[in-house]
């Protein structure tokens, strides 16, 4: 019988090491706790029990789903709707640009290249056409640049992307049923009623200590991800939707926001991160790596070079236009959505499955420690944030002095 107090610990205990990680190398925690997961399960299985860190245990699933769906509706919350209406012609193109480049490159080299079979090609290419939300949300929330308007356009553009892909999944593997009608015309209806009926809802009823803000919000992303999934789709989707047709109300509620980051980020995002690493099979990539290798090195470089023009169309130059090609580089939350998509109805194996989310989680973590390292646009950070951290230089040089 599965002790879930010791696992709870287990898995919180990592989420801690994962963050000590990310504090003493400087780089985002989302990040660390991918690494960690895979590292964590990869150990677990060689020393200690075959099912390693028992990510499939359904209440680790559901923590790690909801972690997902809450994310992404607050990744959602945070696009301005006057940044998204002024920038949606770069937004447009950004995003569509991040999407065409690696979904036809990366299925021409699994087709061409690996020889895959036509639909796991097609699949490959859904799967690496992604960018991640939860990644760059993650990170620009951390840097303090998703209250700047670079950061609020990135997020647009990868908002764009990720539809893209959503769409091409559904287009290409998900036969359109009546299920599916009856998913999107309540999903209309409920996105055009819910700027309307939510801020009167919280004006009523908001500002307990019961916290009905947060109760309310659950109960529609749980109630719109088990549609999702009924019709065949996928929960984060309507679930970004949300959050976007309510960043008027709720994104302009910095208490309530604080308040969902820290049940996010302290509870439900780390058993998503590190399930999402802990899915890995290590022993797979390290038998045939080039495989990897090729997939990794075909989505960077097709997003780039799709990306990249695109970015410098619109007079992101220097660090901030290759800031924000790596950030489009991202993927991991659709991409393996996907792979699992494709793995579940058989139209991927379990090696390509490995392959497949073995590159988009080395594109969560490769990517996004290169933008930080080596091009972070610090002129475009927060002047507040700015002035803290030279704060904090010139104090150490004064230290540095006396001793």
């Amino acid at each position: 019988m599965i002790n879930t107090w010791a696992l709870a610990a287990l898995w919180v205990g990592l989420a801690l090491a994962a963050t000590l990680l990310a504090i003493w190398f400087k780089i985002s925690t989302a990040l660390t706790e991918i690494v960690v997961g895979t590292v964590a399960q990869l150990v677990a299985v060689a020393y200690f029990a075959q099912g390693g860190l028992l990510a499939s245990t359904p209440w680790i699933t559901f923590l790690a789903g909801t972690g997902a769906i809450v994310l992404t509706f607050l990744a959602g919350a945070e696009l301005d709707p006057v940044v998204f209406k002024t920038k949606w012609r770069e937004t447009l193109i950004i995003g569509l640009a991040g999407f065409f480049g690696p979904f036809l490159g990366c299925t021409a080299i699994a087709y061409y290249v690996l020889h895959w079979a036509i639909m796991p090609s097609w699949l490959c290419g859904v799967a690496l056409s992604t960018t991640s939300v939860a990644v760059v949300y993650a990170v620009m929330l951390e840097l303090g640049f998703n209250v700047t308007e670079y950061g609020k356009s990135i997020l647009a553009a990868c908002f764009i992307n990720d539809i893209g892909t959503v769409v091409a999944l559904g287009l290409i593997f998900s036969p359109f049923t009546i299920r599916t009608l009856i998913f999107v015309v309540v999903s209309v209806a409920v996105f055009v009623v819910l700027p309307f009926l939510t801020p009167r809802f919280f004006k009523k009823y908001g500002g307990r200590v019961s916290e009905i803000e947060a109760k309310y919000l659950l109960f529609l992303l749980f109630a719109m991800g088990g549609l999702a999934l009924w019709a065949g789709s996928e929960a984060v989707l309507p679930a970004y939707m949300i959050g976007m047709v309510l960043a008027g109300t709720v994104g302009k509620d910095h208490s309530l926001i604080r308040r969902l980051r820290t049940l996010t980020f302290g509870l439900l995002t780390p058993f998503y991160f590190i399930r999402a690493g802990s899915f890995v099979l290590v022993p797979v990539l390290i038998a045939a790596p080039a495989v990897m290798l090729i997939l990794f090195m075909a989505k960077s470089l097709t997003k780039a070079i799709a990306v990249y023009p695109a970015v410098r169309m619109h007079r992101y130059e220097g660090n901030s236009g290759a800031y924000y090609t790596l950030m489009m580089s991202t993927g991991l939350t659709f991409g393996t959505i996907s792979a699992l998509f494709g793995l579940n109805h058989n139209i991927i194996d379990q090696k390509q499955y490995s392959w497949i989310v073995g590159t988009v989680i080395a594109s969560a973590v490769i990517p996004t420690m290169i933008a930080n390292r080596f091009f972070m646009p610090r002129h475009l950070l927060p002047q507040a944030l700015t002035s803290k951290k030279s704060e904090q230089t010139v104090q150490r040089q004064a230290a540095a002095e006396k001793v």
